[in-house]
């Protein structure tokens, strides 16, 4: 029992070294390059700390961060249930696709910023604009790759599953359990431009927001504020894939055991 705790406290070490251990190597060559820049727009990372420290944490988070992290998951809410759902249809039934195809073409190449014009005059300026940008810049990756997992699924299981009579509903869970692994790949993809899309349209339209308080310090030549904003940014993102990671690994523990790709002890 031991010597098990022991192996599991080495195998965590080892893998927080392997995450952690590039990101503190740049952060610390950051911090020594930086000390002595007198340059207004690159000043040193000690003066960006301490920015940090002053704004993100006192009642601006909760006035600017929280706000964002409210759009950013109902966002990629709303793009996960499209995605997963047409990208169900898209890929179990044939007419389906070839009615959609030419459709998906066209939008899945325009960017969800190019929208936000049309969206304010038809929208307005509220959050419902920035949740619907957010949702159309995310969902196509979803989308997509559902559509290739359950046009992927083995014709074998598709053929059992109707031997053995099983129910609609059963046959088409079983169908979305087989597409998982695809389908996190493109929530994956999703979520980075989630979190893009939505400081780009808190930029453009907002008076609230991560993306609007750093182009607020950027217009106000507040620059050791505007790089902790970018710093956070950055830890946000940082941590949003870490706890995906997470999340992936334990629901798709039955595919990595099924392919041989379970991880080393």
């Amino acid at each position: 029992m031991r010597a098990t705790v022991i192996a599991g406290l080495a195998r965590g070490t080892r893998a927080a070294a392997l995450a952690l251990g590039l990101p503190v190597v740049l952060f610390v060559a950051w911090w020594l390059l930086s000390a002595n820049s007198t340059n207004i727009f690159l000043p040193p990372l000690s003066r960006i700390v301490e920015a940090f420290g002053q704004v993100w944490l006192s009642d601006v988070f909760l006035r600017d961060v929280l706000p964002s992290l409210r759009r950013l998951a109902t966002g990629y809410a709303a793009a996960l249930l499209v995605g997963v759902g047409v990208g169900y249809l898209v890929g179990r039934w044939a007419v389906v696709r070839d009615l959609t195809s030419p459709i998906l073409a066209y939008f899945r190449v325009l960017p969800a910023p190019v929208l936000i014009p049309v969206l304010l005059v038809a929208v307005g300026i509220g959050d419902a604009t920035k949740l619907i940008v957010i949702a159309l810049g995310a969902v196509w990756p979803i989308l997509l790759n559902t559509a290739d997992g359950v046009r992927a699924v083995d014709d074998v299981q598709l053929d059992t599953a109707a031997v053995y009579r099983l129910r609609h509903r059963t046959r088409h869970g079983l169908i979305l359990r087989a597409a998982s692994p695809q389908i996190f790949a493109g929530a994956r993809q999703a979520l980075g431009i989630s979190l893009i899309v939505m400081v780009v349209s808190e930029m453009l339209m907002s008076t609230d927001g991560l993306g609007f308080t750093v182009i607020r310090f950027q217009r106000t030549f507040a620059i050791p504020q505007m790089w902790s904003g970018v710093l956070l940014l950055g830890l946000l993102g940082f941590g949003l894939a870490k706890l995906f990671e997470l999340i992936e690994r334990r629901v798709l523990r039955w595919h990595r055991g099924a392919t041989g790709r379970e991880e080393p002890r």
